[in-house]
């Protein structure tokens, strides 16, 4: 902990944006903001470490949208679930929120197209990043990242999503008076069928394009999901060979991109019936059902809630190795990940009557998981 504790440790700039817990908080391998207040209501964040370095990273906005004064306002939410290391999730983390913001001020308001090209630019710029890293840092080109976005902006909401993280809506159903779960998000996970079948579309010259290994289907028999940012020794053939390690370079030629950045997006107008949305790496969905997670949010105390979803995640993970909740968090980190995935959860609970004003206004902040609140526009 001596030497992960300068990663995670919090600094704050500005006003106190945040209630009870500021700038979020650290216990162990956990970190956490209990409670805070977006434009569109309540949230709560809460991240655990398994692997050795951190891979997943993840951040909350809310306020402008754009850079223009006269732009949209709204709340932004982004789980980048890294893998091959935490380059690539945290170049993401960095970049993709100015990207939206550059686009939406250029195209003066959001949109599907504008998420797109948000993603696509920061593909762009990291895998610029590789190039220039190649000969000093070969291995940055087999780091990738998953990444899930919500944003809520004039009444709408659109999820976008490149991996298998996932983002669940809590409904309330008047008619039988219970809150349901509904997924939102469309997952790139090879294990699917529709996602092989999409794989072998776009590569039908390929009859290895997916294999089933050890009863997993993976891309090219390497990685599972099939769409990413970064991943670079899977988009450029350049970088699939030496120096590379052997593991991750392919024995044949390729001439397009194996993998995709551009996201599935949907849009949708938002409800009175819509009461919380639950975004989380895929660490989370490995140990708990969409319902399940909702039940958790919709029967619990706002305060705290990603956090009691984070060790609901992890006393399911121990009984699965039939050992004590209490015995699995004296695990440290590297060891931890035989046992379970770095998790990040991010609760938005809704308010309707907030989401319904559209030109919703109010101070800007910026929450980086692990790294602070930023107010007033500072970052």
């Amino acid at each position: 902990m001596r030497i992960v504790a300068p990663c995670w440790r919090p600094s704050i700039e500005g006003e106190n944006s945040g209630r009870g817990d500021v700038a979020g908080r650290v216990d162990g391998l956990l970190w956490y903001k209990d409670s805070g207040r977006h434009v569109n209501g309540d949230f709560s964040m809460a991240v655990i470490q398994a692997n050795n370095v951190l891979e997943d990273h993840s951040r909350l906005d809310s306020g402008p949208l754009s850079s223009l004064d006269s732009g949209p306002q709204g709340t932004f939410v982004g789980i980048y679930d890294g893998h091959g290391g935490p380059e690539a999730s945290r170049f993401v983390n960095s970049r993709l929120f100015d990207n939206l913001k550059k686009f939406t001020s250029e195209n003066q308001g959001m949109s599907e197209d504008v998420i797109t090209k948000a993603f696509l630019a920061t593909e762009d710029e990291f895998l610029s990043l590789v190039k220039k890293q190649w000969l000093s840092k070969p291995q940055i080109a087999s780091a990738g990242s998953c990444c899930l976005v919500g944003i809520i902006c004039s009444g709408l909401l659109y999820i976008a999503n490149a991996g298998d993280s996932r983002v669940v809506l809590g409904r309330l159903e008047k008619a039988f008076s219970e809150v349901k779960a509904v997924q939102l998000s469309s997952e790139h996970n090879a294990n699917f069928e529709s996602v092989r079948e999409e794989l072998r579309m776009l590569h039908p010259d390929d009859p290895q394009i997916v294999v089933l290994k050890h009863k997993v289907w993976r891309v090219k028999g390497i990685i599972q999901v099939s769409r990413s940012i970064g991943d670079a020794y899977l988009k450029n053939a350049e970088f699939n060979r030496e120096p590379l390690l052997p593991k991750f370079r392919l024995d044949e030629p390729f001439h397009k991109p194996i993998l995709k950045a551009e996201p599935s997006v949907l849009v949708q107008r938002l409800h009175p019936e819509d009461q919380f949305l639950i975004f989380a790496s895929d660490g989370l969905w490995e140990n708990l059902s969409n319902q399940e997670a909702v039940d958790i949010v919709n029967n619990s105390p706002r305060n705290g809630i990603a956090r009691k979803l984070v060790k609901a995640a992890l006393q399911e993970a121990a009984k699965k190795r039939e050992m004590r909740y209490s015995d699995l968090k004296k695990i440290e980190r590297g060891v931890r990940r035989h046992f379970h995935d770095d998790i990040t959860v991010v609760v938005l609970f809704l308010d309707y009557s907030l989401i319904s004003r559209n030109s919703n206004r109010g101070p800007s902040l910026s929450i980086i998981a692990g790294g602070g609140v930023f107010a007033n526009g500072s970052t």
